[in-house]
């Protein structure tokens, strides 16, 4: 009988130590959350190179939804081959001006997304450079003879300012020039 009693009261000490240790360790979790855990919760972290490739894809669409004239007017103007009647018609002309216009005004309506609050500085100037070449398209297609050089030396001072975006966020320089030609 003494030696059931000895197994019983060690038993329920066994049980007691268990069931206060467990209460121990549910408040050392409670207490060991640091405030930044806590940060965290509220606010998911954001992929930054996700958003960079997302942004960049959207942009290029955002060009190459408006820029068609703009594109056909290049092709058939840049041809050294061609003979006169393949030469852009002055109508061709003037929907390309139309065209670039359209691309410059989408571009600069161009919000940053929220994810890339830290780039954005370097985001919104590079999209304002962007504009600018396709504005400066447009100016020079209203000329007798348009002179692209300002406006490609503007597009490619863009293109290497949004390769060291994506540079510092570990990512391969994108060519925007690529995907909207």
């Amino acid at each position: 009988m003494r030696k059931f009693l000895l197994l019983l009261s060690a038993l329920t000490m066994a049980i007691g130590l268990t069931a206060c240790s467990s209460k121990d360790d549910a408040k050392t979790e409670k207490n060991d959350t640091p405030k930044e855990t806590a940060k965290e919760a509220e606010a998911p972290k954001v992929d930054v190179k996700k958003e960079l490739v997302k942004f960049y894809i959207e942009l290029g669409n955002k060009i190459n939804a408006k820029d068609a004239d703009l594109n056909a007017y290049e092709k058939k103007a840049s041809n050294p081959d061609a003979k006169p009647e393949e030469l852009p018609t002055v109508e061709e002309k003037a929907a390309a001006s139309e065209s670039a216009a359209a691309v410059a005004s989408e571009l600069n309506s161009t919000q940053i997304p929220a994810g890339l609050k830290d780039q954005q500085a370097d985001l919104e100037a590079i999209v304002k450079d962007y504009a600018a070449s396709y504005q400066a398209k447009a100016d020079e297609l209203k000329k007798d003879t348009p002179n692209f050089e300002a406006a490609d030396t503007t597009f490619a001072q863009a293109e290497e300012k949004l390769g060291k975006v994506f540079e510092s966020a570990k990512l391969l320089a994108p060519s925007l020039g690529k995907q909207v030609n």
